[in-house]
């Protein structure tokens, strides 16, 4: 028995001294991100059409009280300057999420259907990278759209800018798709749009409700600028910048926050 144990514990003793190996790291989940911190415009760049890159022409972008406001208070007409802020860097696959509200009368000189009419655009071109006489960006759109108090006007339809996608198996017959769950919301009200992009599939969501799927984005050769993005005859649409318009009607938006996979 003597021998037993002085063998049990000179085990123990060189088991005890042997190095452990590392722990694996415990695998960590996504966590959502802001990317408006709710105080400055810092992380962003504006670009407004034939205005120099970077230049806040009539104070369109302001924060006030943790809220990104687009305003036009100091155009003496709209006259088609068309305009976005952009995040500094690309994204691929994410869920993006966004509160949003109309305000306010539409600028003057805006174009007829600018009418609670504004934006998300995603997976774009960068700011650097468009002509001096190009409106928006090659991208894909998460069209915002406001009632007016009586009639149905959906929000959450796709737009493809340079660019096309497949609804259904088919390509998208048109510049913009409506959504085929239709939700209009009318008046200040905020809303929650929500993006989600998964390699090369893509859902539109309001208030949690998914509102449109659609797949497989592409750069359209025959567009007027997106052809100069295609790189080796490789035309698919895989990342991009996120931005946010200003077309002619006032918008706020706010909790601008995105999780990546």
């Amino acid at each position: 028995m003597k021998t037993i144990s002085i063998f049990l514990l000179g085990f123990l003793l060189f088991t005890s001294c042997q190095p452990r190996e590392a722990s694996e790291p415990e695998p960590t989940s996504p966590q959502w991100i802001s990317l408006f911190n709710g105080n400055n415009l810092v992380g962003w760049t504006i670009r407004i059409r034939g205005k120099e890159l970077g230049e806040n022409y009539g104070n369109t972008f302001q924060v006030d009280s943790g809220i990104l406001k687009i305003r036009y208070h100091e155009y003496q007409s709209y006259d088609d300057q068309f305009g976005a802020i952009y995040f500094n860097r690309p994204f691929s696959n994410y869920r993006l999420k966004i509160e949003y509200r109309f305000v306010g009368e539409t600028a003057p000189g805006a174009p007829e259907w600018g009418y609670r009419d504004s934006g998300v655009q995603f997976h774009g071109q960068s700011p650097q990278s468009m002509k001096p006489g190009q409106s928006f960006p090659v991208c894909l759109e998460y069209n915002l759209h406001g009632g007016n108090g009586t009639d149905e006007r959906p929000t959450g339809e796709v737009c493809t800018i340079g660019t096309y996608v497949q609804i259904n198996g088919s390509r998208n017959p048109s510049f913009c798709t409506p959504p085929e769950v239709k939700r209009t919301f009318h008046g200040d009200q905020w809303v929650t749009l929500e993006i989600e992009v998964r390699d090369s599939v893509i859902t539109h969501y309001v208030n949690g409700e998914e509102i449109i799927t659609y797949s497989s984005p592409r750069y359209d050769p025959d567009h007027e600028f997106a052809g100069d993005l295609i790189e080796d005859g490789n035309d698919h649409l895989t990342s991009g910048y996120i931005s946010l318009q200003s077309n002619s009607h006032p918008i706020d938006f706010r909790k601008i926050e995105i999780l990546e996979y």
